[in-house]
């Protein structure tokens, strides 16, 4: 069985339209998500490290591949929580990737934020700096 510990490895992803409100929300929770280590996709994660100064890991733009990284490292439990602002109202031509990223975070037990207000109750959440062995599938 798969097991977060204390320290989460928090995934950052968020749609154009969903960048600023991103940007807000670290802004406003940059204490809590300081003490956990933090990955974003290309722009996101380049916007949250410019705007917040915290250390973010960069992996490639959703579109160009970043999608599909993180998915790889949600399958190898290497991903504990995904806050991805989505934006529903846009049609995205990455649209499986997107599809396939929510599927194998609901199969790994990752936490999942694709809203302010989902991200909001998962940053308060008692879990968030204790260990917690999660189930599903290994």
């Amino acid at each position: 069985m798969a097991r977060m510990e204390p320290r989460k490895r928090i995934a950052l992803v968020a749609h154009d339209a969903q960048k600023q409100d991103m940007l807000a929300w670290v802004a406003q929770n940059k204490d809590v998500l300081a003490v956990h280590e933090l990955y974003g996709t290309g722009t996101t994660g380049a916007k949250v490290r410019e705007a917040t100064g915290l250390a973010v890991n960069l992996l490639k733009s959703g579109p160009l591949g970043g999608d599909q990284q993180l998915g790889a490292m949600i399958a190898t439990d290497e991903i504990d929580i995904l806050i991805f602002f989505t934006d529903p109202l846009t049609a995205l031509p990455h649209d499986v990737d997107v599809k396939a990223l929510l599927r194998i975070s609901t199969l790994k037990q990752v936490a999942v934020a694709c809203n302010r207000a989902t991200a909001d109750f998962i940053i308060s959440a008692r879990q968030l700096n204790r260990r917690y062995e999660k189930g599903g599938i290994e």
